[in-house]
């Protein structure tokens, strides 16, 4: 059986991590405003062996703890992000904390701003792959920060608010 992890890497074995990334499928999401607001980042993607890394960078948030979700369709081209979907569930599960089942493969968590909206998180999965096939495949997805906290427990969206910033990820070369 899986298992699954949420880690904050700290700087250990950079060099051989950096060695090893040069020939590890990546992917990437640029984060861009919706819903009227200035919230912008990055989330990039590397895939070591049957892990996938998210390193998440976002700026122009308010200050405190925002929802983070994986959503289900590639499609940030709406105003309000609606056009991304609901969070990706390839399962079938409901909204939940990830690694308590039930979950959603696209729950997250949540992102913490600092007092100048800045936030950054590191994520760790063994159930995400870059173009590693369905049901598993992260690439065509979208990265959705949302204007409020996850409660972990409002179906089927964790109360999350509007979506403040969408990204559709896209597998680099």
């Amino acid at each position: 059986m899986k298992t699954t992890m949420l880690a904050l890497i700290v700087g250990v074995g950079l060099a051989a991590a950096g060695a090893a990334a040069a020939k590890d499928p990546t992917a990437v999401a640029k984060l861009e405003p919706r819903s009227g607001s200035k919230v912008a980042g990055t989330a990039t993607f590397t895939q070591h062996g049957d892990r996938v890394t998210m390193k998440v960078v976002v700026t122009g948030l308010t200050p405190g703890p925002h929802a983070i979700h994986l959503h289900d369709v590639g499609d940030c081209s709406a105003p309000d992000a609606a056009s991304a979907g609901g969070h990706w569930n390839p399962t079938g599960e409901n909204h939940g904390r990830w690694a308590h089942a039930p979950f959603h493969h696209g729950d997250i968590g949540n992102l913490s701003a600092n007092k100048k909206g800045k936030a950054e998180l590191t994520f760790v999965s063994d159930l995400w792959t870059i173009n590693g096939g369905k049901p598993a495949d992260i690439v065509g997805h979208s990265v959705v920060v949302h204007a409020k906290e996850d409660d972990f427990a409002t179906q089927p969206t964790g109360n999350a608010g509007g979506r403040v910033a969408c990204g559709v990820i896209q597998k680099t070369p």
